[in-house]
């Protein structure tokens, strides 16, 4: 569902852009109001999310579709953990509709899905074991990576049950806006990929703001 946001860039507490390939981790705070900008169109910001004070109740692919009974993300979607607590929820989307289900690719998904000279290149999945690994306080590690969102990417389901990455329905300057629902670490990977043609074979930034919510 198609919903925009009354919180203007210039009053972010925050604002960071991510390059293309690039990761980021930060803390979000219980009710603080969290933007993914999609600079230029059709960008797959993959995804983690984790509760940072117990890292090990994080997002829950799983539970989030079975709880709600839905495939794709957008406003009004609650992002719950494996344990079963809300971490976040939507409250804003130009996008209107984000994958759940596709994962974040790898060296080794290269080297299947593209070439097998292709198994060099950066990936997702890199950046996640790069990030978590880089939380130090937690001493995280690839065990706590888990199935990821990927915000603005267009993975939609066939009739006999298969997924295909299709062209993206975002285009530059969505966004999608979410509210935490207790202090989360977000761990972005926006992603490196050059072999999918959903991006036009061309990795762009995005770019991260974060308001104080309630004003």
């Amino acid at each position: 569902m198609l919903t925009e946001s009354t919180y203007e860039p210039a009053q972010a507490v925050y604002r960071h852009t991510i390059l293309a390939g690039d990761r980021w981790m930060h803390v979000v705070r219980q009710g603080q109001i969290f933007r993914i900008h999609d600079l230029e169109g059709n960008q797959a910001a993959d995804t983690l999310i984790y509760d940072a004070h117990h890292p090990d109740d994080r997002y829950s692919a799983s539970d989030t579709i079975q709880r709600q009974g839905k495939l794709y993300l957008t406003t009004g979607s609650v992002l719950y953990s494996n344990l079963g607590h809300a971490l976040m929820t939507i409250v804003a989307d130009t996008c209107g509709r984000h994958d759940t289900l596709g994962g974040a690719c790898s060296r080794e998904s290269n080297t299947m899905r593209y070439a097998l000279d292709k198994e060099h290149m950066h990936a997702c999945r890199d950046s996640f074991i790069r990030g978590v690994q880089e939380c130090c306080e937690h001493h995280l590690d690839k065990r706590d990576i888990t199935c990821n969102i990927n915000f603005f990417m267009n993975v939609p389901v066939t009739p006999d049950g298969r997924l295909t990455f299709a062209d993206g329905i975002s285009a530059p300057g969505r966004y999608v806006e979410l509210r935490a629902e207790r202090d989360v670490y977000v761990l972005i990977s926006n992603c490196p990929q050059l072999n999918n043609p959903c991006n036009a074979y061309n990795p762009t930034p995005v770019e991260v703001l974060i308001w104080d919510g309630d004003r």
